[in-house]
């Protein structure tokens, strides 16, 4: 046997046994100590003399009061008329003399309290009423056979007091990983709990005592026992102290939620990321095998990959600069590459990555026919269902992407019959497989320029949100988790991408990203409207125009854009501004060009004409 290996193991378990206790006794030593400390302070000669003064006044005064007591009994054997003057001077006497005793008790009494006793002599006292009691029954209740319980009852307790201020003073040696950082350090001796009870009272928080902290991936956690009138609510409502008290940075988050059992809550400060070692890039290899789910993002606590509902209709909502396109990519490259994606695009910019990718729409006529279409594509699955019997859509879903919200509610406000097909696209659109996703930097329903309908807002249960302007915006981004506190996510180049998920519970979030290589190299996939089957074909309306020219426009276009590429330009852009044309034309144009051998597309999307190509 391995004598020094169960040395250590038992003194290992010993210390670990006697850690888990300390912070329990650590508020009887506490209260003890200040106690003492209290009595010390007051025993100041100046209080000795006051106490000294009054008990030999209350003597003398006792001494008087017994000397009219005595008289008053002699006269009262003089004399058996209670009204004799002798029995009533007596009588008087004695009740001015035992007025003066109570007097002099009361200040007796006042003069021991501003001179007490040593905590130490008051305990010795308190032990020896039942220690002297108990030694002297177990010894009268011994006869043949020794009887020891009551003097062992009175050792107990006297032990346990004892124990208990030799483990409430015992210093915690925090066990701290040498790969922790100087800040962590000082946090986890701040969090150590003869720090906390020591100073905690302080601030404001006296009744919680800490357990001794520990590392885990998302940085420093500690659990906090939750004395008297105290609650989570109240303890979160005390952050500030909780900072104050630890010396903790200001920007250092700071997350008080409630324990496993009740009674206790569970301190999280964020000094590290879980999420720091992994790429943030996304490639399809990230989509989960469940089809029914993508992924989102990776807990920065916990370093747990986040899911949400693929066919779910969804808010994404962030302030420029937060990584709200960059975040949004995944996602939307999941629904390219599971089922068809229809961008609207208020901006433009995200436009000229997913164009080669997906169906865009970003031009006014563009914007509008995408919305006319995408409800005509859901009103026919409606009617194909209906046919086939089937109350969920069970072919392609149709993804279409709203980004940026704010600029295609001004678009189309006054257009009451297109506000009403996207109202309807988001209450009405899931079942048949047409699902609608909602990005803004302006999560507002209210005020001359919202950032989504307040019609459309309820629809949209996944919400996620980066960083926002202020509360009114949490409020909106993340429904009833507004109190994640969205507004209060650091504005930091490293902060970008980050965020929260309603329901999903206060930790923050990291998503995913897509570059614009990434989104170039999705394979091409152009949504159309199906054609409704059955009925008579729709006739196309008629249209007075002057002349040819408006026969041979699309032709002209054509030509319009291949001169355009001829003449130097090499963008979509580039063309759309020296043509003049809207860019769902060029778009098209292009497409057409290059596909007879006009143009030709290089591997980083430059154009060039058919002949400088070869």
């Amino acid at each position: 046997m391995d004598w020094k290996q169960a040395w250590s193991t038992t003194a290992h378990t010993t210390n670990s046994a006697l850690d888990s206790l300390t912070p329990v006794c650590a508020p009887f030593a506490t209260r003890w100590d200040l106690e003492a400390d209290r009595r010390t302070k007051l025993r100041t000669p100046e209080h000795l003399k006051a106490l000294m003064a009054a008990q030999k006044e209350h003597n003398a005064a006792r001494s008087t009061h017994a000397t009219a007591k005595s008289q008053q009994l002699s006269a009262r054997a003089a004399s058996n008329n209670p009204f004799a003057a002798g029995r009533r001077a007596a009588r008087v006497a004695s009740k001015a003399a035992l007025r003066h005793e109570r007097d002099t008790r009361t200040k007796l009494k006042t003069a021991r309290v501003n001179y007490p006793s040593t905590l130490k002599a008051v305990a010795v006292q308190a032990h020896s009423v039942h220690a002297v009691p108990g030694v002297i029954a177990s010894a009268l209740m011994s006869t043949s056979h020794l009887t020891l319980w009551p003097a062992a009852t009175s050792a107990v307790l006297v032990g346990a007091n004892v124990a208990a201020l030799a483990l409430g003073r015992r210093k915690l040696r925090v066990a701290v990983d040498e790969s922790v950082s100087l800040e962590e350090r000082q946090l986890m001796e701040r969090l150590d709990p003869s720090y906390w009870v020591e100073h905690a009272p302080d601030r404001g928080l006296s009744g919680t005592v800490t357990t001794p902290p520990a590392i885990e991936p998302g940085g420093i956690r500690c659990e906090i026992r939750l004395d008297g009138t105290w609650t989570v609510k109240t303890l979160a409502d005390k952050a500030d102290s909780v900072r104050a008290l630890l010396g903790a940075r200001t920007a250092l988050r700071i997350r008080i939620t409630s324990a496993s059992r009740g009674g206790w809550a569970v301190l999280t400060l964020a000094t590290r990321s879980a999420a720091a070692g992994v790429s943030s890039l996304w490639t399809p290899d990230r989509m989960p095998s469940d089809p029914l789910m993508m992924s989102l993002a990776l807990d920065t606590e916990t370093g747990d990959e986040v899911l949400v509902p693929f066919d779910e209709r969804l808010l994404v909502s962030g302030a420029s600069g937060t990584g709200k396109s960059w975040s949004f990519r995944p996602l939307m490259a999941t629904a390219h590459l599971r089922g068809d994606l229809l961008l609207i695009d208020g901006k433009g910019e995200e436009a000229n990555i997913w164009e080669a990718a997906c169906r865009v729409a970003v031009e006014r006529d563009e914007i509008t026919d995408a919305v006319d279409e995408a409800h005509g594509e859901m009103t026919r699955r409606k009617v194909d269902m209906k046919a086939r019997g089937i109350s969920v859509w069970d072919g392609r879903q149709l993804t279409v992407v709203v980004d940026e919200g704010q600029v295609i509610l001004a678009l189309i406000a006054k257009d009451k019959d297109r506000l009403q097909r996207l109202i309807e696209l988001s209450s009405l659109g899931r079942s048949r497989g047409v699902v609608l996703w909602w990005a803004t930097q302006y999560p507002l329903t209210d005020g001359g320029a919202p950032g989504v309908h307040k019609l459309i807002a309820p629809n949209l249960l996944t919400r996620f949100s980066l960083r926002v302007a202020g509360t009114t915006q949490a409020q909106v981004a993340l429904d009833d988790c507004a109190h994640y506190a969205p507004h209060q996510i650091p504005d930091g180049r490293e902060y970008r991408g980050h965020g929260y998920l309603k329901g999903y519970g206060p930790r923050m979030l990291r998503t995913w990203t897509l570059d614009d290589a990434g989104v170039r190299a999705l394979p091409k996939s152009i949504w159309s409207p199906a054609k409704a089957s059955g009925g008579p074909a729709p006739r196309t309306p008629l249209h007075l125009v002057k002349g040819t020219a408006a026969l041979s426009g699309a032709a002209s276009n054509r030509d319009k854009v291949l001169a355009a590429v001829q003449s130097g330009a090499r963008t979509a852009r580039d063309v759309a501004d020296a043509t003049g044309l809207n860019k769902g034309t060029v778009s098209r144009e292009i497409k057409a060009l290059s596909a007879s051998g006009a143009l030709h597309r290089t591997a980083d999307g430059m154009l060039l004409p058919g002949q400088q190509a070869a």
